[in-house]
């Protein structure tokens, strides 16, 4: 026998720590592995120490799970861990247990927010193991419903968080998914939807956005609904020619075949157009990304979208349009399309948090002069009126009005609404209490129109925007009357009980602003009943100081 024959290897393994994995259910053993190699005279040869790891998977372990069961039955068939250290094992086990269920909890309460909804096609009639991924991945080698139900196991482990960092490592899994939704998003809308939908599940995470980056899932997803977008237009146009084709010989079967295919086909489409465009709104926190998107006309994608009857396909794409409007090249794109106008048929709208952030979207177009005048155009002006009446909606709706009353070309129409009886109601509704700057800032514009200022004078309109604004001394209130002041009209006459008022507050020491405004009105009542010199003395304005 040779020496080499004769050589063995001898181990001793020393105990070490013990604890949970981080990520799933398993007990993780570290320990020393002290190994040596023996001649055949049983002399040591050559040594070597290791510090080793073991993982126990507990596939078992579930609420229900018996812990001191369980704990004995690990101690037994690994010898790794000494039967000394069953009740430590036991406590481990215990949180394992434990954690899981408030993992659960934690993925309701973080995920949500940044979630969606489930859609038709997530059902399962098994459970999701991560250990089980390997079997997943393989269903991905297979048909499409094999591929769908692989791609559907793996979305339902992605959506715990607990488990991204897992999936993380794992490239074959993720590669695969990868491969499957660039050959084959065409054949199945399910298949792309839920792969896509597990991606979208790590693009909530900004830790994860360098995975997507790296398997180009952002691209492909603006391919994809660019797709989408197109099918959508040849859907109806054949449903057209399905309804002309019926009317013409008098039956209506085909073309009710035909919408209710349509209907179907819609919300398979409208399911996958939601989750590629929250996937590409998480990954636009990178203004490079977005620059990216920008290039490849995402503006252009999302506009056609909103010719879309989906609230909450709607709510995500006015939100992604309000997120790139705050850039100028943005803006520019959607002044160059109908935007505004496609925006306009949103308002208003009994989904509250659709017409919240509409409002909010034009806020930030109306900024631009050009985009302003599409908004009147496109008939705003009444419906943004009418929702100065909403508690919620109001502010903005209101901030938007200001931006268009900033317009001397607008500012007469706005006595053909109900706008002028409404903001002088909110005037007066104010009490004692300074005014929002939006709402007396919008009411300067409007009085520098003379119907409108006609209209803010009828009744006791005059009467109590001086009562107010003398008490309260307020510079912007009398900026306002000023403005009201300069317009000639039978209604310049109710000026005259206010004169001496007027001319009071010169003499007195007033706040400058305030002071100035006072004046500025009383040159402007240019009225010939009026004895300016019998003012000035009984004033002693000659001699103020």
């Amino acid at each position: 026998m040779q020496a080499d024959d004769a050589r063995y290897l001898k181990r001793k393994y020393k105990g070490g720590s013990l604890d949970v994995h981080p990520t799933e259910k398993a007990l993780v053993v570290q320990y020393e592995v002290e190994a040596t190699i023996l001649g055949e005279t049983g002399d040591p040869m050559l040594g070597e120490r290791k510090e080793c790891q073991k993982i126990i998977r507990l596939k078992s372990l579930n609420s229900n799970t018996d812990i001191a069961s369980l704990a004995r039955k690990v101690v037994e068939e690994c010898r790794l861990i000494s039967p000394s250290r069953l009740p430590e094992v036991e406590q481990l086990l215990f949180y394992l247990q434990n954690r899981k269920k408030s993992a659960e909890k934690k993925e309701k309460k973080q995920i949500k927010p940044r979630d969606l909804t489930p859609f038709e096609g997530m059902e399962l009639d098994e459970e999701a193991n991560i250990n089980s991924i390997d079997d997943y991945v393989e269903l991905l080698y297979e048909d499409i419903p094999e591929k769908i139900r692989g791609a559907t196991l793996i979305l339902h482990l992605a959506r715990n968080p607990d488990n991204l960092e897992e999936l993380l490592q794992n490239e074959t899994a993720l590669g695969a998914l990868a491969r499957v939704l660039r050959e084959d998003w065409k054949q199945s809308v399910d298949l792309a939807t839920t792969i896509i939908y597990v991606f979208f599940c790590f693009s909530s995470f900004s830790q994860f956005h360098g995975l997507i980056t790296h398997y180009k899932i952002g691209a492909l997803c603006m391919s994809i609904i660019d797709h989408e977008l197109k099918r959508y237009d040849l859907w109806l146009d054949e449903l057209q020619k399905k309804k002309k084709a019926d009317i013409l010989s008098n039956l209506k079967k085909e073309y009710e075949k035909a919408l209710k295919k349509y209907h179907g086909l819609l919300t398979k489409q409208e399911q996958l157009l939601r989750v590629a465009l929250y996937l590409l709104l998480n990954l636009s926190e990178d203004t490079r990304t977005e620059l990216k998107m920008r290039n490849k006309n995402i503006v252009h994608l999302l506009v056609k979208t909103l010719d879309r009857d989906s609230e909450e396909l709607l709510v995500l794409v006015v939100s992604f349009l309000k997120k790139l409007s705050i850039f100028l090249e943005n803006k520019n794109d959607m002044a160059e399309i109908d935007t505004v106008e496609k925006l306009a048929k949103l308002v208003p709208c009994e989904h509250e948090d659709l017409l919240n952030v509409t409002l909010r979207l034009l806020l930030n177009l109306s900024f631009d002069t050009g985009l302003c005048s599409k908004m009147v155009h496109a008939d705003l002006l009444p419906k943004l009126t009418s929702l100065l009446e909403d508690e919620v909606q109001r502010q903005i709706a209101m901030c938007i009005l200001y931006h268009i009353s900033m317009d001397d070309r607008f500012k007469s129409m706005f006595a053909y609404t109900d706008c002028i009886p409404q903001v002088m109601k909110m005037l007066f509704d104010c009490g004692e209490e300074r005014f929002d700057a939006e709402l007396i800032s919008f009411c300067i514009n409007l009085a520098a129109n003379k119907r409108n200022a006609q209209i803010m004078c009828e009744g006791n309109g005059l009467k109590m925007l001086m009562k107010r604004a003398l008490k309260l001394k307020d510079p912007l209130m009398m900026k306002m009357i000023r403005n009201i002041s300069q317009h000639d009209g039978p209604f310049k006459n109710l000026f005259i009980d206010y004169v001496g008022d007027l001319a009071a507050q010169i003499g007195l020491k007033e706040e400058e602003e305030f002071v100035i405004e006072c004046l500025g009105t009383l040159s402007n009542l240019t009225i010939p009943d009026l004895d300016w010199e019998l003012v000035l003395k009984e004033y002693n304005l000659l001699h103020i100081n």
